[in-house]
């Protein structure tokens, strides 16, 4: 209700004709107004000041109110009416028997009314008692006779709707008038906020008040007097706490209007109204209030004469979740959870959709049906869809309530953890802890919750799920004797568990299955129906022992990654990691072996035939793990298979996609975005870590992974030319738990290629000696994972050490050839060439042969730069061209390469170091400092003559991109095209 001293603002117009009305019934003239509108927007209020209006002009004023308490009281509005006329008015109709037709005190009023005009005003006439409603259409029916006007107001349809409020032929002789109230406009609300507040109210603040109380002025009123008790001003800043005194207020009067609902249907059909009003028609939700004898209509009635229920959808007004939270609040817990299951119960009867039936779910009780826990994991996955990882996580929360099978209940388990991966890792991490201590779980649950754990960062769960028994994770000998895997189509002549026994290692079954042994074939032939009996059992129990093998294996391939990231042998306690098993059919085995292989720089094709391995099928039927899958990818382009790798990605990140697994998703964008980088792709690189960034926002990564994806960032930024940005990264701080993990050599790897790019030899060397360092420590030698050596040898070079310049170059060359790739090979020839003083030449032309049968094309790039920068020294110029004609032969295209001297003219930028021992550099032009690598890159080759799409072939990019960079070449060098670019590659002196 409006407070009595609400301003009526914006009721000019009904003001007007109330005035009207006042006069006219001076005149003698009656008439019948009704005031109507929503609860709050001042229809009492109205009637209040029309009938101090009457008073003033003389006018005789008879009021009552009718209340929903006294609406089964017999004459209770007429009782106020007549009392100011008759003080036993009361007594008489409240006691004496009620006779037929009988309308006690009307003669008497309208024979009063002939010497004086009366206005009777009655406020919420929603809530008359029978009797009254009787008593006054009766005297609507004789207003044409007697000088006098009815006033009342409503809040909506009323439950028995006077015959008055439609302008019936019996009134037809008097003026019938309907006044809808509207909401107060902006203008209106703008008003109200000077008037209470004393001063005026931003527009924000305003437009704010107005939305939230959808401009009902009793709300309006009332929020802006707890706002000023407050001594807050009116301003912008002040929004949210506006709106949380709005919805308090709406609670409010949510409450007191429950508060005189006095009908227990009415009640029970309002709480399932605020349960599923939006899910379920009206006739729907009053079935799952209960049988009741009270009709359809006159329950609608009821809750909108209470306000609680708008004709415009059925459900609860307005401001929806505060008034349905306040309705919900008045139910025992217990009850409110019985309402939201039947509710879910009959949501699921009638087909609605299942997020619908999930909302109901979240806040019912367990149903105990099959359809709850499906209809949850279908909302799971709608809500994941959407975006809305927390209701996703809360509908698989609510499936856990429900009674499910041990396997059932830990897919869900895991199925939740993934997700909670990102939103609550701890809470994840818990979970995940449960399912791996547990022995009941279904098969390739516990390695998936261990892999899940590794991916989160959690390197303690691959020690938690340490096996007991034969075999265990701290004795790896029963595990390094492992039994070779089925053959296909072979054992086709013995029984299912004969071929179960001789898979899973059993020594007491025939190893080569030899079924001619006569003993044997005919004691099985003797008893036929023990012998299949007997199968049938050792079938069973062999599945269940090389499900236990393969489960093993792939444990100790996760506590390998796990030893990986992070060594924690140093520790007090801690045993050391098993080995691998060297006879294995597990694929994650197979993935791990062939990183670690990688990692040590030895078998080169046993690292890329186990890395393939990986992604084979398991042959028990396991489910993949993804994390040594992706040190599988990497090991793949760590053996220059990066198209293969980035294949294998692809499937890693659709698979993920169609799993919902945002962490897995993450990674693999990561690992990807590392191949794109080593492959001379910075801009795809960006891509994938900006999208790996959406999936797992940096403040919910883990702080072992904190260094990977920073060196990342860093190096795709310095290579897409923002060398501030990249700065800004390395200066960043790290976790503490960062700087003891594997993944802290990358970091430092990048933070001293920044340092070379600013030409910084003395940082640099110190950076690339830290990493050495870091990757020597985690049995890291292979060049190939990063070229620290090389990098550290020219950062000496710079400072005038060649003797440990030389040591570390002949030292990669040494190790790579060892690997064995074209690319770590051809990377450690460009070091050695840059340092070494005897036949840099001929270093330098090795390098560019063997980097021109590899993928690394930013490292060719630079050497046929270098080789061109040493050759004009030496006159011979020709040479770095016929090297890059054959390279682009050999890839179908003929794309030469930079013209001899071009080198001399333009020095390389930042992180492009010029060829040692090359002739001095005459004056760059202005802006060539600004350009990027691969703007440099690019203005080389186009002022060697190169058409765009042999520059495109030769750096592996679009014809777009070379468009695209040489346009920035050229705003940057203030020059016109390419005819002036080309000029610039004969030097100041013309030659």
């Amino acid at each position: 209700m409006a407070p009595p001293d609400l301003p009526l603002f914006e009721r000019d117009r009904e003001q007007a004709v109330l005035s009207a009305v006042i006069g006219e019934l001076r005149s003698g003239r009656p008439a019948l107004v009704t005031v109507t509108g929503e609860p709050g927007l001042g229809q009492n209020e109205l009637l209040r000041w029309a009938a101090g209006q009457a008073r003033d002009r003389g006018v005789h004023v008879l009021a009552a109110r009718a209340t929903s308490a006294e609406h089964e009281l017999r004459y209770g509005v007429v009782a106020q009416l007549l009392a100011p006329e008759d003080r036993d008015i009361a007594t008489r109709l409240f006691v004496a028997p009620q006779r037929p037709g009988g309308l006690p005190g009307l003669n008497h009023l309208l024979t009063a009314c002939h010497d004086r005009p009366t206005l009777l005003v009655v406020q919420d006439v929603q809530w008359l008692d029978p009797a009254s409603l009787r008593w006054l259409e009766a005297l609507a029916r004789r207003l044409p006779r007697a000088p006098l006007a009815l006033l009342t107001s409503t809040t909506g349809t009323a439950i028995d709707r006077p015959e008055w409020s439609v302008g019936t032929p019996l009134t037809g002789l008097a003026s019938t008038i309907e006044l809808a109230l509207p909401p107060l406009t902006t203008s209106g609300v703008s008003a109200a906020v000077r008037t209470v507040c004393g001063v005026p109210g931003d527009t924000d603040f305003t437009d704010a008040l107005a939305q939230a109380t959808r401009g009902v002025p009793a709300v309006v009123h009332e929020v802006l007097l707890r706002f000023t008790r407050t001594g807050c001003a009116p301003r912008a800043e002040h929004v949210e706490h506006l709106r949380a005194l709005t919805a308090e207020v709406v609670g409010d009067h949510a409450a007191q209007a429950l508060s005189e609902l006095r009908d227990p249907v009415a009640v029970d059909v309002l709480r399932a109204l605020a349960v599923c009003g939006d899910l379920l028609d009206f006739p729907l939700v009053c079935t799952l209030a209960g049988l009741h004898p009270v009709p359809e209509a006159r329950l609608r009635a009821t809750l909108m004469a209470s306000g609680l229920l708008t004709p415009r959808d059925g459900s609860p007004p307005g401001h929806d979740a505060v008034v349905r939270a306040r309705i919900l609040e008045e139910m025992p817990a217990a009850d409110r959870a019985d309402l939201y299951a039947r509710a879910a119960r009959l949501a699921q009867r009638v087909a609605v959709a299942d997020q619908g039936i999930a909302e109901l779910l979240l806040r019912a009780r367990p149903v105990g049906a099959p359809w709850a826990v499906a209809t949850l994991r279908r909302g799971f996955a709608a809500a994941l869809r959407s975006g809305r990882r927390d209701r996703a996580t809360a509908y698989l929360a609510r499936a856990l309530d429900e009674p499910l099978r041990s396997e059932e209940r830990a897919r869900v388990e895991l199925q939740l953890a993934s997700v909670q991966m990102v939103t609550a890792p701890t809470a994840a991490e818990r979970r995940l802890h449960g399912l791996i201590r547990s022995t009941g779980t279904g098969t390739g649950l516990r390695s998936q919750a261990v892999d899940l754990c590794l991916l989160g960062g959690d390197t303690r769960a691959a020690r938690l799920a340490r096996p007991t028994g034969p075999g265990t994770l701290g004795d790896p000998a029963p595990c390094d004797a492992d039994v070779p895997a089925p053959r296909r189509g072979s054992g086709t002549g013995s029984p299912p568990g004969r071929r179960a026994r001789a898979v899973a290692g059993d020594a007491t079954a025939p190893r080569g299955g030899n079924t001619s042994d006569p003993a044997h074939r005919d004691g099985a032939d003797e008893h036929p129906e023990r012998t299949a009996t007997a199968d049938n059992d050792a079938t069973v129990g062999d599945r269940h022992e090389l499900a236990t093998v393969s489960e093993r294996h792939e444990l100790i391939a996760l506590l390998r990654v796990a030893r990986f990231l992070r060594h924690e042998e140093t520790c007090p306690g801690v045993p050391p990691a098993p080995a691998l098993p060297e006879h294995s059919h597990s694929p994650a085995v197979a993935g791990v072996r062939a990183w670690e292989h990688a990692m040590a720089g030895v078998h080169l094709e046993a690292s890329r035939r186990l890395a393939r391995a990986a992604f084979a099928p398991d042959p028990g039927g396991r489910p993949p793990l993804v994390t040594p899958r992706l040190f599988a990818c990497r090991a793949l382009f760590l053996t220059d298979d990066g198209d293969e790798a980035e294949a294998h990605l692809a499937t890693l990140l659709n698979e993920a996609h169609r799993q919902r697994a945002a962490i897995a998703i993450a990674h693999v964008l990561a690992v990807r975005a590392d191949l794109h980088l080593r492959h001379g792709r910075p801009d795809a690189a960006a891509r994938d870590l900006a999208a790996a960034e959406a999936e797992l926002p940096p403040a919910r990564l883990h702080p072992l992974f904190v260094p990977y994806w920073a060196s990342l960032n860093l190096v795709a930024d310095l290579q897409n030319g923002r060398p501030d940005r990249a700065r800004k990264i390395a200066a960043r701080p790290v976790p503490s738990l960062s700087e003891e993990c594997a993944t802290s050599a990358y970091l430092l790897f990048a933070r001293g290629v920044l340092a070379r790019s600013e030409d910084d030899p003395q940082r640099a060397r110190a950076y690339f000696r830290a990493c050495g360092r870091w990757l020597l420590h985690y049995g890291c030698v292979n060049p190939a994972v990063l070229p620290w050596r090389s990098l550290a040898a020219e950062a000496a070079h710079a400072l005038g050490d060649d003797a440990e310049a030389l040591r570390l170059t002949r030292e990669e060359v040494r190790l790579a050839a060892r690997w064995g790739t074209r690319s770590a090979l051809g990377r450690a020839e460009l070091g050695l060439a840059v340092v070494i003083r005897e036949n840099r030449t001929e270093h330098f032309r090795a390098a560019v042969a063997t980097l021109s049968e590899s993928p690394a094309r930013t490292d060719y790039t630079r050497a046929v730069l270098e080789l061109a920068s040493a050759e004009s020294a030496e006159a011979e110029r020709r040479t770095a061209l016929a090297l890059t004609s054959r390279r682009a032969s050999t890839a179908g295209g003929v794309a030469p390469g930079p013209l001899p001297g071009f080198s001399q003219v333009l020095p390389a930028p930042a992180g492009v170091p010029p060829g040692r021992g090359a002739a001095p550099h005459p004056r760059p032009p202005a802006g060539w400092p600004a350009l990027s690598p691969a703007e440099h890159e690019t203005a080389l080759l186009a002022a060697s003559g190169l058409a765009n799409r042999e520059i495109a072939t030769t750096l592996s990019v679009t014809t777009r991109a070379v468009e695209l960079r040489l346009s920035g070449v050229y705003r940057k060098l203030r020059i016109r095209g390419r005819e002036e670019l080309r000029a610039l590659r004969y030097g100041p002196e013309g030659g």
